[in-house]
């Protein structure tokens, strides 16, 4: 018997995560914005919930069997993610990723015991055309060691992840009016989106994308800083009629936002949470001050300080006496 604070394993600790109110972000004369602290996952990461979802309903279709392994390429948080759960679960995790991805993240992915296939990209930054590349190589993995193939970006799994996300945010804030949300997979948006359709939840949807690579709003990619973000020239989990509208900003703005978060409300976090809060400022300022914005605090700023994310940031003048 378990008391309500002790739990079986890790993955039982996945989810159920805090809401916060950023006061210092709500807009003059705007509505109240709030963030879902995924930082609080193990991985500190939202990409646990979706990594729980798909290697457990594989599991369930017995396309997983016990010690098999698993294989993914990913250009964010969900190779940690994956290699959280395979650890636990014990299936082997080989991860394809590339030199332009945070140092923290692959050092992680490690530690938790993952063989990591890392390519090279010109200069250290992402490039259109990254997301085959290392497709290419999971796949080439997956034939010619049978390794399951996760294929984050096509695998409808991860909705169910996400479905609870949408209820939990629900239950916390039954007013809710915006939910906002950063696309990668896409899957959080589209999980989240329809679990408050299936409340019958009347909560209007904005995606956020790098404008220097609209893929939703413009079908292009571009380079940009956004790790996991907007790589895919068509997210196939994305469907129309589950969001209103899309929001584009630019990769300065998504930085200076995380910044901002570091400095007001001390919040380290990653540049898609910056993103995310930068678009859901700009939905409150539309919105009357009864009213409320949710957004997703996707992850922990602890996996970014090595890339510069934080730098250039005043110190403040501490006195000892």
């Amino acid at each position: 018997m378990t008391s309500e604070h002790s739990y079986n394993n890790t993955l039982s600790v996945v989810g159920d995560t805090p809401m916060i109110e950023l006061p210092s972000m709500r807009p003059e004369g705007g509505a109240s914005i709030y963030v879902k602290w995924e930082g609080a996952n193990p991985t500190g990461s939202l990409k646990d919930r979706m990594a729980l979802a798909m290697i457990e309903r594989a599991k369930e279709r017995e396309e997983l069997g016990p010690g098999d392994s698993v294989v993914e390429f990913t250009g964010g948080s969900t190779g940690s993610s994956l290699a959280f759960v395979c650890a636990v679960l014990d299936h082997p995790f080989s991860v394809v990723t590339a030199d332009c991805v945070a140092d923290e993240k692959i050092a992680s992915m490690r530690a938790l015991g993952a063989h990591t296939v890392v390519v090279e990209t010109p200069d250290g930054e992402m490039y259109d055309g990254l997301s085959d590349d290392l497709r290419a190589e999971a796949e080439r993995i997956e034939e010619e060691t049978g390794a399951y193939f996760t294929d984050q970006f096509n695998n409808p799994d991860q909705l169910d992840g996400y479905g609870a996300l949408g209820r939990e945010i629900l239950d916390d804030r039954p007013d809710l009016d915006d939910f906002v949300m950063v696309v990668g997979t896409g899957g959080c948006a589209m999980g989240t989106s329809r679990s408050f359709r299936e409340r019958g939840a009347d909560v209007a949807v904005t995606l956020v994308e790098p404008e220097e690579s609209p893929v939703i709003s413009a079908g292009t990619t571009g380079s940009h800083s956004v790790q996991g973000t907007a790589i895919l020239g068509s997210p196939p989990l994305v469907e129309r009629e589950l969001y209103d509208r899309v929001c584009t900003l630019s990769n300065a703005e998504g930085v200076e936002c995380v910044r901002q978060l570091a400095r007001d409300e001390g919040l380290l976090v990653g540049t898609s949470t910056g993103m995310n809060v930068a678009a859901a400022r700009r939905v409150a300022a539309d919105r009357d001050p009864e009213q409320s914005v949710v957004t997703v605090a996707c992850d922990t700023g602890l996996k970014y300080l090595s890339d510069g994310l934080y730098e250039g940031i005043a110190e403040s003048k501490f006195c000892f006496s």
